[in-house]
């Protein structure tokens, strides 16, 4: 069970292309939060990226970074610039039509992929909330991100039949890429962060446990000997993973599979409550109403209006 790849399934975790910003001269864009995570990739030149509270931090060709949901932030080209709001009727314009954004005063020197990252929001598993940020990947320090950004650039140049799903594709793979490095750069697991779990190898084996078969009735005692651990050490390791305890995140995980399945299906309720692990769709319904403020069935009506 590959943890992180089933956990953006369930998720909804995709990429998708913004759009390609080309700039010139004296140029500065502000972005407002968002809530998906936002991630800026150089294909030429070098930009400034603005970060209330932080210093300008240069992003040279070839180079990406990433941005947690809701960052409000700045793109330039120098470290002082001025930047304006972003233009949405300009922008709305471009990502109709699939044409270059254009600012500054001289001919472009710089061009920018402005992408973003959205999650299922009936998703509470903390996928890329774990990415705090800005994380900035150069190109030096990881050779297969420098060949993703030419591929994407070499698919936006030549647009084809396929391309809108080569993109996106290629948007998904820069994500992964960036989690990569994510865990390389921080070798102890940082409390409370759900990639940061990977690190653990006892959290891994029991978040793979629980993800290949949510519907099996875990106790803490059950998952710690399907681990090969003791109770006590599981309930220590997890909760200084995740900052909760294992059936904490047992319930958290198994919700957030009904909830897809909820909005996305026509299965019975009591199909649902089987599959993802309650022994009667009374039970199922108390844990979703705690959890969730409504029941089950009102939740699939409300999101269907």
């Amino acid at each position: 069970m590959d943890v992180f790849a089933e956990a953006l399934r369930v998720s909804g975790a995709r990429g998708s292309l913004g759009v390609v910003l080309k700039a010139g001269g004296t140029w500065g864009l502000w972005l407002e939060s968002a809530p998906g995570a936002a991630l800026h990739v150089v294909s030429r030149g070098t930009m400034w990226l603005h970060v209330p509270g932080e210093k300008p931090l240069e992003v040279r060709e070839g180079d990406a970074v990433l941005l947690a949901p809701g960052t409000a932030h700045g793109i330039a080209g120098g470290p002082s610039t001025t930047m304006r709001l972003c233009d949405r009727k300009a922008t709305d314009r471009a990502l109709a039509d699939g044409s270059p954004l254009h600012l500054g005063s001289t001919p472009p020197q710089t061009e920018v992929l402005l992408l973003r990252y959205e999650q299922d929001p009936e998703v509470s598993t903390p996928v890329l909330t774990s990415l705090a940020g800005p994380m900035h990947v150069t190109s030096r320090e990881n050779a297969q991100l420098r060949k993703t950004v030419e591929l994407l650039t070499a698919e936006l140049a030549r647009p084809q039949i396929g391309t809108t799903a080569a993109v996106n594709s290629i948007v998904d793979l820069l994500l992964i890429q960036f989690v990569r490095v994510w865990l390389a750069r921080n070798p102890q697991q940082p409390t409370g962060s759900w990639l940061g779990a990977m690190r653990d190898p006892v959290v891994r084996d029991a978040l793979a446990n629980v993800h290949a078969r949510p519907e099996h009735p875990w106790t803490t005692a059950s998952l710690a000997a399907a681990t090969a651990v003791s109770r006590t050490t599981l309930s220590r390791r997890f909760r200084s993973a995740l900052g909760q305890p294992p059936g904490a995140y047992v319930t958290q995980w198994r919700l957030d599979l009904a909830s897809v399945r909820l909005r996305d299906t026509d299965e019975p309720v009591e199909s649902i409550s089987g599959a993802v692990g309650y022994a009667s769709p009374h039970a199922f319904s108390r844990a979703f109403r705690r959890a969730r403020g409504i029941p089950p069935g009102e939740y699939r009506s409300r999101l269907r209006e």
